[in-house]
């Protein structure tokens, strides 16, 4: 199928924003657009980060997840508290495949749960007694671990623990960090604002706690990477392009970090960031109060590695952009073999994305190397700088959509018919059985890393593997069915 013109893709929004009543009509079309490049502000476009529609099924997470499962989980030597209820810590632990180095449970703790357990009692108590009990439980079995956070959960904001006492005097108790988190999930109206509540904890309690280290010696090419959560190992697929070059990379978090890492930032050159997200707020204090510099780059695929490579050997001197051009030199015989083997499989294909922060724009151009088009795109939790940075990398006519609901999503697939859909785990299923191959694009399937060269070799190889699986001759997307038996099954419904 053809793309879209503008005036179909409007028509397409139209259309599906008629089931709604007139007040929810006239909000969700303000997250429902037609991709103009030539505008310069989004929002002119598009509005996001603004409250979900009670009623409406989003896919959105809760300030607590983007702290406790974004930002602060991955710190490995760190012992991370969901101060509240089992339910939300069970959940956040060990879902996003934070590769790390370390012995689980002697000095590295990402894949284990701690958690206060709230129960009735403690609601109409307090928990402010039976956290400090569990802080000195955790130094007591686990010796080894370098610092403590507390993420607190809903009913921690409703009863009104005092988690920043507690943090206190535990962490003079114990002579380490004890970070107390207010990440609420009832706070904001995504995860978004837990990113940035997690980022201002790092400020006030690692970063400008000063402390003198005299055993760190700078060189003229320290560099950080912030933002990557090394799901897959990412970020060390990433890292070996940065090293390769001649940079020092002295801090990597939160994918496989440390606390000592994230203490060792402020003494960088540049900062390089990944994840714009969940991470700019971090970096854009550093440049304010310690006058880093900050990057951002996209390791998705060849194009955009070697873009990103080249500006960010455009900040450093001759010898490092003479070694960089050497590591695109030395990659390009891989990403030959890998585009020919590929991309005459993949040519043509067409793929919707609907992912977190800021993978629907960063993969597109992975996706474009192997000869594939990205036809609509959207994301989550986004903010209005996220989609400036979108509209440039799509082109006109095509579908934009924020926080889409469950039934636009469904909707907009049945009628763009995409080959491929990149989106999270509650969309997955709903996809495949609909007959239309998918990749979980928030953890890679259980496949990656997809950053760098040998990621992008792994990322072309599992869109080959999907999309081009026997399987889906077995099953038939809705629009290929015969119009009888869609109407006998809606008959049945």
């Amino acid at each position: 199928m053809s793309n879209l013109t503008r005036e179909e893709t409007e028509a397409l929004i139209a259309e599906v924003l008629e089931v709604y009543p007139d007040k929810a009509k006239k909000d969700r079309a303000k997250h429902l657009a037609v991709n103009d490049q030539s505008i310069e502000q989004s929002k002119k476009c598009i509005t996001s980060n603004r409250k979900s529609l009670p009623g409406v099924m989003t896919i959105r997470g809760c300030a607590y997840a983007g702290s406790r499962g974004v930002v602060w989980g991955p710190i490995k030597d760190m012992i991370h508290i969901s101060h509240g209820p089992v339910g939300c810590g069970q959940y956040s632990r060990a879902g996003r495949r934070n590769y790390y180095i370390g012995t689980t449970g002697v000095n590295t703790f990402v894949t284990m749960n701690f958690t206060s357990d709230f129960q009735e009692k403690d609601i109409v108590f307090g928990g402010d007694k039976k956290l400090a009990k569990i802080i000195t439980e955790i130094e007591e079995l686990f010796p080894l671990v370098k610092g403590i956070s507390v993420q607190s959960e809903c009913p921690i904001g409703l009863i009104g623990d005092d988690i920043e006492a507690v943090s206190k005097k535990a962490s003079a108790a114990i002579n380490k960090p004890v970070v107390p988190v207010r990440c609420e999930g009832f706070r904001g109206v995504s995860q978004s604002l837990g990113h940035h509540i997690a980022n201002d904890a790092i400020r006030d309690w690692v970063l400008d706690v000063k402390k003198e280290d005299t055993s760190f010696v700078p060189s003229p090419y320290d560099v950080t990477v912030i933002g990557d959560y090394n799901i897959g190992g990412d970020a060390w697929s990433s890292r070996i392009l940065l090293e390769e070059m001649g940079l020092r990379v002295i801090a990597q978090w939160s994918g496989d970090g440390s606390l000592a890492e994230m203490e060792l930032t402020p003494k960088a050159k540049l900062n390089l960031l990944h994840c714009y997200r969940s991470m700019n707020y971090i970096s854009r204090h550093m440049e304010e109060k310690y006058g880093i510099p900050w990057m951002e780059y996209n390791f998705f695929g060849p194009t955009k590695i070697a873009e990103s490579l080249r500006k960010i050997a455009a900040f450093f001197d001759e010898s490092i952009q003479k070694k960089c051009e050497e590591v695109i030199a030395k990659y390009q015989p891989m990403v030959d073999a890998v585009v020919a083997k590929y991309k005459p499989r993949l040519t043509g294909k067409r793929v919707m994305l609907y992912v977190g922060g800021l993978r629907p724009r960063h993969v597109i151009g992975s996706y474009e190397d192997l000869g594939m088009e990205v036809v609509g795109t959207g994301y989550e939790f986004a903010h209005g700088d996220d989609y400036d940075r979108t509209i440039k990398e799509m082109g006109n006519a095509t579908l934009l959509y924020d926080d889409v609901t469950g039934f636009e999503f469904e909707e907009f697939v049945k009628k763009v018919k995409p080959d491929l859909i990149g989106s999270g785990i509650k969309e997955k299923y709903i996809f495949q059985k609909m007959g239309i191959p998918f990749r979980q694009m928030h953890s890679w399937d259980y496949s990656g890393p997809y950053h760098g060269y040998d990621g992008f070799a792994i990322f072309a190889r599992d869109m080959d593997m999907t999309l081009n699986n026997p399987c889906w001759n077995k099953l038939i997307p809705p629009w290929k069915k015969p119009a009888a038996e869609g109407e006998d099954m809606a008959k049945a419904a």
